[in-house]
């Protein structure tokens, strides 16, 4: 039940972030820590785990995984039940991309990436229900993109990817909510991450053009999406589901 004291609150809570060592993962880490939950971040790179777990405090711990191996969604579930009792938040946030022109573009690319930001969600999600139901509820959150909007160059199997995840977000929700559990999304803006960095290639020219076309006239900050990521998964937002809040300073509005 939301309360007027601290709906923003998620005391008692336990979270699972995958890509949870750095960049938006990492930031939502640490608003859902400040906000009072338990965390597991899971990642492929035990040293950028452990540098982030010792940020967090005794708040939280790590688990390395590749999310998209077999059984992987089933032991980093078990693994939340086992440390911390069980899961109420999923953060599906991890993410890979691969910058080609289509015709240098192989379907092994689109794979690779599908098998991160859809198969691997969708299956974390699919074992996470069971956990949440015994704990009455719970709320799946998954990361999408301005590419899930409109189309970035030379990243095509990303914006096919992140197009999915609006759908995973609609049809899970249409088909779990009355058990209790919310399902939602982010769609990031321009944020300041290293995957970010590593999209626009060190070049300043095409930085000053996104932010020319952004209304604010700047990038965003990872906090900007941990707090984003908080209200959604918290009692403040009790009866948002099925939707996709755009976190972009205005970038998809027009202007």
């Amino acid at each position: 039940m939301t309360t007027l004291e601290s709906p923003f609150r998620l005391d008692g809570k336990v979270a699972l972030i995958t890509g949870g060592g750095s960049g938006l993962g990492l930031a939502m880490a640490r608003c859902f820590v400040a906000s009072g939950a338990k965390v597991l971040i899971a990642g492929k790179t035990e040293a950028k785990l452990r540098s982030a777990v010792s940020e967090l405090g005794e708040g939280a711990s790590y688990h390395v995984a590749d999310i998209t191996s077999q059984g992987a969604a089933r032991d980093l579930v078990s693994t939340c039940v086992e440390r911390y009792g069980g899961l109420d938040i999923l953060v599906n946030n991890a993410g890979n991309h691969v910058k080609k022109p289509l015709l240098e573009t192989e379907v092994g690319d689109i794979q690779a990436i599908l098998d991160t930001h859809v198969l691997a969600a969708f299956e974390l999600s699919r074992n996470a229900v069971p956990v949440m139901n015994a704990r009455g509820g719970g709320s799946i959150l998954f990361i999408a993109s301005m590419a899930s909007y409109l189309s970035v160059p030379q990243v095509i199997g990303y914006t096919v990817a992140k197009s999915a995840v609006l759908g995973l977000v609609r049809g899970i929700a249409a088909e779990i909510s009355l058990e209790g559990i919310r399902i939602n999304g982010i769609a990031p803006g321009w944020i300041e991450t290293p995957m970010t960095a590593k999209a626009l290639d060190n070049d300043p020219e095409r930085k000053n053009k996104i932010i020319s076309r952004t209304p604010m006239k700047t990038m965003g900050t990872p906090e900007d999406i941990g707090w984003a990521a908080t209200y959604l998964v918290s009692d403040a937002a009790a009866f948002v589901n099925g939707h996709v809040l755009v976190v972009d300073g205005g970038a998809l509005s027009g202007f």
